[in-house]
């Protein structure tokens, strides 16, 4: 996840049921060391000794290893391990990475778990969707996180701007109110393509479609279409890039320039700000990025971490205990106020009240959807063909004709990974 795009232990119930270990439920015997890669950042130390502490605690045969890894790099790791004979017991993963894992044939399917134990019919969309491949659903999800419209106060303020944008259309208005000869409206960069994403979901359209186990690109369909065209049009209110993503040069660097009204980022952008600014630091604010209607907010790209267990595992058993623990609300609270993530569960978005950036950010998450669940949409991401079609469109190309071709880069690296 770029953002993008952020688990594990164990626990014993039954283990010569679960895990065929050997030992007698209860002895002291023997223990069970069950191994968790969790990614670098994801959680802190905090999070993670207090688990480590209770876990043990209420299980006294089982021991946890957790091994932090770095997200770079990480996809040939876990396909490596999952294919060998010492994989890890539970590992995180990014919620859009399951599928191409799922191929593999190495996952264990936590289809009965997730309905069973979990509650999975109220899990966030933008996080169950993804961990389900073919109907089974191999990863569980562990949290959230997404983008929302950070703004500064002070220049809201300015503008005689008093209410915050409920619509896409007062969310134009007030940028257009907002952009002056000396101040930014909003700053968005040309080829900010998880912002267009949501766009296009808004209108009902997709980046790809599934057509039967098919995939083809789909952004010349109609309601792709209009997607781009709001984006032009909100993009047009600032002077970002038309030629380059929110990283050339980084948004928040810009923001911390004091005239920028609005940038859509995840809430951890504030603190880069203030960093480069403290002058910021008590005036910025948040709210979801606007719907099309004021019922709901606007669609956006969820990212996050997902927990699958590996089918070799020498602890399966053990590390499904590892991952319902982690997954269920007692452990969900803990790390969404520890880490001001959003819960898996729009019901626990309470728990982060109070968080302003958090709160905006699990409102949004209702609305949340993810990448193509191809296990090759990888390659299109590596070698985006999105980008250059955005900067097309925003230096005055023919949206039909760019959406087109995009299209077929995008059907190509599908069909071919």
């Amino acid at each position: 996840m770029k953002i993008r795009r952020l688990a594990g232990a164990v626990a014993l119930v039954s283990s010569v049921a679960l895990s065929g270990c050997g030992h007698i439920p209860g002895s002291d015997a023997e223990s069970s060391t069950v191994t968790v890669w969790l990614m670098k950042g994801s959680a802190s130390q905090g999070f993670v000794d207090r688990f480590k502490k209770s876990y043990e605690a209420e299980h006294p045969s089982v021991e946890l290893e957790f091994v932090i890894q770095e997200w770079g790099g990480i996809g040939p790791k876990v396909l490596k391990a999952l294919e060998g004979d010492d994989a890890p017991d539970v590992i995180e993963v990014g919620n859009t990475q399951v599928a191409q894992y799922a191929e593999s044939g190495e996952l264990r399917d936590l289809t009965l778990e997730s309905i069973r134990d979990l509650g999975a019919e109220d899990w966030l969309p933008g996080l169950a969707e993804p961990g389900k491949v073919n109907g089974a659903q191999y990863g569980i999800p562990w949290y959230a996180a997404n983008r929302v419209v950070i703004y500064n106060k002070d220049l809201f303020a300015e503008a005689g701007i008093t209410e915050l944008p409920k619509t896409r259309e007062e969310w134009v208005d007030v940028s257009e109110r907002l952009d002056t000869a000396d101040r930014q409206g909003i700053y968005l960069a040309g080829q900010n393509w998880y912002v267009l994403a949501g766009f296009v979901w808004d209108e009902g359209g997709e980046l790809a479609d599934d057509t039967g186990g098919d995939w083809q690109g789909a952004l010349d369909s109609p309601a792709a279409l209009r997607g781009m065209d709001f984006y032009k049009t909100l993009q047009a209110l600032g002077s970002g890039p038309k030629d380059a993503d929110e990283q050339s040069p980084p948004e928040t660097d810009v923001f911390a320039g004091g005239k920028v009204a609005q940038i859509i980022s995840v809430p951890g952008s504030a603190a880069l700000i203030e960093q480069q600014n403290p002058a910021l630091k008590g005036k910025l604010g948040y709210f979801p990025i606007p719907g099309k209607s004021a019922a709901k907010p606007g669609a956006v790209f969820t990212g996050g971490s997902d927990l699958i267990v590996p089918e070799g595992a020498d602890h399966r058993g053990e590390g499904i205990e590892v991952v319902k623990a982690l997954a269920g609300a007692k452990w969900q609270t803990e790390l969404a106020r520890a880490m001001s993530y959003v819960p898996n569960k729009p019901a626990l978005a309470s728990v982060v009240e109070g968080q302003e950036g958090t709160s905006a950010m699990a409102e949004g998450a209702t609305e949340g959807r993810a990448t193509p669940n191809s296990p090759n949409w990888p390659a299109v991401e590596a070698d985006n063909p999105i980008k250059p079609y955005m900067t097309a469109v925003l230096e005055g190309g023919d949206p039909a004709e760019e959406a087109k071709k995009a299209s077929d880069r995008i059907t190509s690296k599908l069909i071919t990974g």
